[in-house]
Formats: structure tokens, C-alpha cells, sequence
């Protein structure tokens, strides 16, 4: 959850560290830090988001360091526990992504020998074992140490005196960056694509010291060399370019996503795994979850193959059938619960395939085959263009096994998001902005755009918000409906509108504030709401990527109406890497 950051070359790294970090702050924006070696170790550390409250950089010199922007897991947000943490002697400086499960026993084993500790965190305990690991060899230490560590981690550590970056990693995410004699490290790619496009993916049980000579990279006793990749994003893609939050730029570019996404699956052989399944199992968490199960409802109706979603962080708790392919949708790749599910599906002998938007992340390395998607970077924390490539990955999937069912649709999807961005919301924005609780309804395909829909308002603006199959709202949520509280209903052409329109007349019978969105010159929809947003004219592709658009923009306007912080609201990071 956490984004690190280090760098080693000829430059000041203080600045350096602390533009990496301001990109890194979608990961956790708590607090942050800083360390640089020079004659010691010079530590800048506080509470708050570095975008906001920034660095005192002053008097601070070397030419590498490491550095930490911070989402909470052990310990409140403050300044003691902000990371870097160091060892008694204030030689030796630790920032780290993850979990050390077993810290509260290392701890006191520690403090019985005489170490003193200064946070809550389960980071510090790293820097006091390398204390006594350390003679003159960081690397060897940092190999010593990490086998005592249960649980997850991705560590950068440096010492004073040492010409060496140290960093390791295990079911955490960690990338090095190679530069002409400079090399930096951080949790993705996002930091270090104003230095350099190509990088080395670190695996599980790695060990790499880094210098300005170059890496080396141990697992185990024995050197290992890990291939050099290049990075496809620009660094025009992780800037605002101009829009006033992140989230907005990425809807307003979610035609070409979707277009590029298609247009590149088609140029690809479809996965052999893929050929005569007989079930499908899903597993995904958040936003990819509710993409998973629009692919269910596609994948029965087109296709005749049984399908199931589950959540992944409930997976390991189930057994997975026989016979059934899984597929695992992470759009970091990196995402802790996803990842577990999958290895669990290895274990019961279940061929699986990834879904996931970054290369060289760790489903693509787990998983028998990965399809990726070409959302590009996702900086604000909400996710959206992310949802809308997984559609189109779902969507290009569904039309290959079904012989080609969606084909004369799929080239023409980006009208529809392209007409749904040029909607005037802000009747619907003046509704929902005074609600303190609302419901997002929908059947059939649209009710996991209604819990989509839901999370979205929820997670930017505050409100509290339910998404719900219409026809389950009689048993029990009516006893919730009044008119303070707004209620969304996707109600589009279809099988389902006379049963969708039925419930919308009940619900506004209870004097509920009824939003609408449904087919243009509807009439009987345009009477019954309080306001209505017409979809653009097409079938079922065109208008669950058009209502997608839309209850992505309400969300959006809705809370920049409330002076919410859009792209990094309260609690929540971008990329959840712990279980």
C-alpha cells in the first residue's frame, strides 16, 4: 500500500527523492520521509501528504537516499511513525512496503537486549536486527535479516559509510530503474519514468545492492541476473495535462483506452488455455470484482459456459471446482488477495490467466498467461479507464468464445463513452450533493454497475452508498427510502426494463428522489424521475460503457461540489499490496 523510492547516482538525491515520492503519493499519503547517506544519515520525516506540506531540504547533501510516502497499517499517522526508521545508532535507515506479521516477538526479543524503539510501526524492528547484522557488508546483513521476517515486504535500506543501496523484496512490489550510472528503486514504475524506460523486476526472495558501479542481484547463495525491460508508458501519461484532477483526465481519456485495448487483443492469438473450457471461476477485489461479474453475465448468456465470481480475499476459503479455469484481474498486478487466490488455484492444478495492466507485475509471473489491458498509468486512487479496459478485455473475450458475437459492436464502444462524457450532470450533481445516504439499482448486467456506481460515490465524496438488484430493494432497504435519500436506477432498453421500471415507480411512490438513467425520448422513464441522463442510442456494449461514464462523472462532480480531495481521498490508497 505504502509507494518507497531510492536513488544512487551522481546527482542530489534529496530532490530527487522527493518528486519520486509526490508521484508515489496515490500509494499512501499518511505521512512521508526521507533519508540520504553522506557522512551519516540525515532523516526529514512528518505527518501529511508531501504534495501539501512538502520537504525542508535544506543543508541536506548526498547523492543517494531512499524515501516513503505512507498508508497506515501498524501505528497511527504521525511523525514518529513515519518512515525512515533507523537503529539505535542512527547508522542504518529502513523504509519498507508490507507487513512484518511476526514483528511483536522480534520486538521484544530486541528490547530484551538493550534496543530502544521510537514508533509503532512493525518497520522498526528491520533496522534494529541489521544493527547487529551489520559489519561492514549491508547486503550480507540484509540477507541474514530477511529470512526472520514473516509476512511481506519490500525493503530499501541504507547505511552510514555504505556505498550501496540494499533492496529486497517478498510479496511486495519492487522495481529498479537503470540509468547511465544512476539507479533508483520504487514500488512501480511511476517515479522513475523521468529518469529512464528501463528497468529490472525483482522477484520473490531477491536481494539486490545497488551502486553507481551497477546491481547485483542474490537469491539465496548464488548471483541471479534479471532481464531488463522497457517501460511503454510516457511521462506525459502520469501528469494532469492540464485537468484539475487526475480522476477527470482519466475518464476524459476512456475512448481511447477502450479502442487501444480492443485493437490491440485483436492483433493477439488467443490463449490455448482458453480453448474448450468448461467453467470459468473469477477472482478479482474492488472495482475489478464488479467487472468480473458484468464478464459472468456476458459469459452464461453468449457463450453457454458456467461462471462464477468470487471475491479474492474470500477465495482461499473456498474450494475451487474441478475443472474450471481461473482467472485472476489485478490492474497493478499486484494486488496481495489477488495474487494468493491465483497460487491457490495453482495448488488444486486449475490452469489460470491474468488480467492486469502493468508489465512485468507479479500476477504476469504466477499466472500461466496474462492478457493485459492499455489503460496506462491510473494515478488517482478512484479507479476508472482501469474498469473500462477490463470491459474491453472481458468484452474482446466474450466475442472470441462466442464466435464472434460482439465483433460488430466492439469497433464503435468508444462513441458511446465519448457521448456519455459530453452529458450535463449538474441537476443530478444537485441532488445527490445534499444526500447523506443513497442506493445505485440495476438488474441483469447493470447490477454490478450499480454497485460499481455505489463504490464510486462512496470512496470520493463521503456519501454513503449502497448498490443494489432492484428487485431485492422491497426486502428490507424500503424501510430506508425517503426523500432524503436519492436513489440511482439504471433502467436501459432490454429484457429487464419492465420489471426495472416497475420497481422505479415503487420506490418513488415512497417519495424517493429518483435519478434515471435510460433510453433517449423515453417518455414513461423522462415522467417518473426527478431527473433524467438518456444514453446514447446502441445495445448492450454501448450502454453499459455509456452508463459506466456516467455514474463515473456524477461521482466525480458530486464531490468536487462537496470540496472533496478527489484523486486522494481519506484512507484509501491505490493499490492495496497486504491482505
Amino acid at each position: 500500500m505504502c509507494g518507497i523510492f531510492g536513488y544512487c547516482g551522481r546527482r542530489k538525491a534529496a530532490p530527487i527523492l522527493v518528486e519520486g515520492l509526490r508521484r508515489l503519493e496515490y500509494r499512501g499519503y499518511d505521512s512521508f520521509g526521507i533519508a540520504v547517506a553522506n557522512d551519516g544519515i540525515t532523516v526529514k520525516k512528518k505527518q501529511g501528504k508531501i504534495s501539501l506540506g512538502g520537504a525542508d531540504l535544506s543543508g541536506i547533501r548526498g547523492t543517494m537516499g531512499i524515501g516513503h510516502t505512507r498508508w497506515a497499517t501498524h501505528g497511527v499517522p504521525n511523525d514518529q511513525n513515519a518512515h525512515p526508521h533507523l537503529d539505535c545508532l542512527g547508522k542504518i535507515a529502513v523504509v519498507h512496503n508490507g507487513i512484518i506479521e511476526n514483528y511483536a516477538a522480534l520486538k521484544r526479543e530486541l528490547q530484551d537486549r538493550g534496543h530502544i524503539f521510537s514508533s509503532e510501526t512493525d518497520t522498526e524492528v528491520i533496522p534494529h536486527l541489521l544493527e547487529e547484522a551489520f559489519h561492514g557488508d549491508l547486503a550480507a546483513a540484509v540477507e541474514e535479516v530477511v529470512p526472520r521476517l514473516e509476512g511481506s515486504y519490500a525493503l530499501l535500506v541504507i547505511a552510514s559509510g555504505c556505498p550501496e543501496m540494499v533492496a529486497a523484496r517478498k510479496r511486495s512490489p519492487l522495481v529498479i530503474g537503470v540509468g547511465d550510472r544512476a539507479f533508483l528503486a520504487a514500488s512501480d514504475v511511476t517515479p522513475i519514468l523521468e529518469h529512464t524506460e528501463r528497468v529490472v523486476y525483482l522477484e520473490d526472495g531477491d536481494v539486490a545492492a545497488v551502486s553507481t558501479k551497477g546491481i547485483v542481484i542474490r537469491q539465496g547463495e548464488a548471483n541471479v541476473e534479471r532481464p531488463v525491460k522497457r517501460i511503454d508508458w510516457s511521462l506525459a501519461e502520469v501528469k494532469k495535462g492540464g485537468f484539475p484532477h487526475y480522476m477527470q483526465k482519466e475518464i476524459f481519456e476512456q475512448p481511447e483506452v477502450f479502442s487501444a485495448t480492443i485493437r490491440t487483443l485483436r492483433d493477439e492469438e488467443m490463449p490455448r488455455i482458453l480453448e474448450g473450457i468448461q467453467g470459468v471461476t473469477l477472482v478479482a477485489c474492488g472495482t475489478s470484482y464488479h467487472a468480473a461479474l458484468i464478464c459472468r453475465y456476458l459469459i452464461e448468456e453468449h457463450c453457454s459456459i458456467p461462471a462464477r465470481v468470487e471475491l479474492a480475499s474470500e477465495f482461499k476459503y473456498s474450494t475451487p471446482p474441478g475443472g474450471d479455469i481461473v482467472i485472476g484481474v489485478s490492474q497493478s498486478g499486484e494486488t496481495a488477495d489477488t495474487l494468493a487466490a491465483i497460487e491457490k488455484a495453482r495448488m488444486h492444478n486449475h490452469p489460470t490467466l491474468a488480467i492486469t495492466n502493468v508489465l512485468g507485475s507479479t500476477v504476469t509471473r504466477i499466472a500461466d498467461h496474462t492478457l493485459y489491458m492499455r489503460a496506462g498509468p491510473e494515478i488517482s486512487v478512484a479507479a476508472t479507464k482501469s474498469f473500462i479496459a477490463e470491459l474491453a478485455v472481458f468484452f474482446h473475450l466474450v466475442d472470441r468464445l462466442s464466435g464472434g458475437k460482439l465483433e460488430p459492436v466492439l469497433g464503435s464502444g468508444h462513441l458511446a463513452i465519448g457521448e456519455a462524457l459530453l452529458q450535463d450532470l449538474s441537476s443530478a450533481v444537485e441532488l445527490c450533493r445534499g444526500a447523506r445516504s443513497m442506493f445505485f439499482v440495476g438488474r441483469g448486467t447493470f447490477y454490478p454497475l450499480a454497485l460499481e456506481g455505489a463504490l464510486k460515490m462512496k470512496e470520493i465524496t463521503y456519501i454513503h452508498a449502497e448498490g443494489y438488484a432492484a428487485g431485492e430493494i422491497k426486502h428490507g432497504p424500503f424501510a430506508l427510502l425517503s426523500p432524503e435519500t436519492p436513489v440511482v436506477a439504471l433502467c436501459p432498453p432490454g429484457p429487464a426494463f419492465p420489471a426495472m421500471f416497475s420497481n422505479i415507480k415503487e420506490m418513488k411512490a415512497r417519495g424517493t428522489p429518483m435519478v434515471v438513467i435510460g433510453a433517449k425520448e423515453n417518455q414513461e422513464l423522462e415522467e417518473v424521475s426527478d431527473v433524467f441522463i438518456p444514453l446514447p442510442e446502441g445495445g448492450l456494449v454501448s450502454h453499459v460503457l455509456a452508463s459506466t461514464t456516467l455514474l463515473q462523472l456524477l461521482a466525480y462532480h458530486t464531490a468536487v461540489a462537496l470540496g472533496r480531495d478527489v484523486d486522494q481521498p481519506r484512507n484509501l490508497a491505490k493499490s492495496v499490496t497486504v491482505e
